[in-house]
Order: structure tokens, then C-alpha cells, then sequence
């Protein structure tokens, strides 16, 4: 993987820069991701928050209450509705790594919420998976 790396939503109106390597490649599969993905599951990257840096238009704020009972906040654009990433938690980004511009150096190692993933998945051996939200 080369840094830095960028991406944005579908309309472009949003775009973002990661200057450090991920920390983290999972998958969610907890039935809001499948809902707001219209997929098995979500893909996402976890980096430190000063590395991520969000330009274009402001974000919209999208809050629900995830599976695990948490509050949570997704940033969407506010045009084409792109999911792109949370707000920072414990000084690091979720962002949603579909939307990055090169994509072909994911690969997933943790699977959070496997007991709502879709019966045709299959996991790799070795990989993290937890039934539900993993502890921190």
C-alpha cells in the first residue's frame, strides 16, 4: 500500500487523504451495515484521527443506535448520501474503505458481528471473528 491514500463519496464532493497505514481492515456484519451497504456486509479501516483529513463540503451527520446499543454518528455527503466515515473514537477514524480510490490492497482480518452474516460467507481461518462488537 502506498500513502498517501484518498477517496470520496460517489458525487465527489467529499474527498479525504490517510497519511498512516491502517491500523485495522474489518468487516461488519450486523444487519444496519447490510441495510446501509445493500451487501453482506460493510468494509472499513480503522486509522489514527490525525491522519485522516476530510475536504470539500461539510459532512452530514447521520446519528443511530447501533446494534451494541451505542450511540453512534456517521458523516454522509450531503448531496449523493456516500457513507464515509464516523466520528472519532478513542483518537480513530472508521472510515467506510469502499470509498477509497484504490481499493485493491484491502484485506479483511477481523469480522465483528458474525452472527448476522449471511450464511454463504465464508471467513478465512486465522481471522479475528467475535458473534458481536469486540471488546475494545
Amino acid at each position: 500500500m502506498k500513502l498517501p491514500q484518498t477517496g470520496g463519496c460517489q458525487c465527489g464532493a467529499i474527498r479525504y487523504e490517510i497519511t498512516k497505514e491502517p491500523q485495522l481492515v474489518y468487516t461488519c456484519h450486523c444487519t444496519d451495515c447490510q441495510r446501509l451497504t445493500s451487501g453482506a456486509f460493510s468494509l472499513g479501516i480503522v486509522v489514527p484521527e490525525r491522519a485522516f483529513r476530510l475536504s470539500g463540503v461539510e459532512p452530514r451527520p447521520l446519528q443511530r443506535i447501533a446494534d451494541s446499543g451505542r450511540t453512534n454518528i456517521r458523516l454522509i455527503c450531503p448531496h449523493c448520501g456516500s457513507w464515509i466515515c464516523g466520528m472519532p473514537r478513542d483518537g480513530m477514524h472508521r472510515v467506510r474503505a469502499g470509498t477509497l480510490d484504490n481499493t485493491s490492497w484491502l484485506r479483511p482480518t477481523r469480522h465483528i458481528w458474525t452472527r448476522s452474516k449471511q450464511a454463504w460467507v465464508t471467513l478465512p481461518q486465522g481471522d479475528e471473528v467475535f458473534e458481536a462488537q469486540p471488546p475494545v
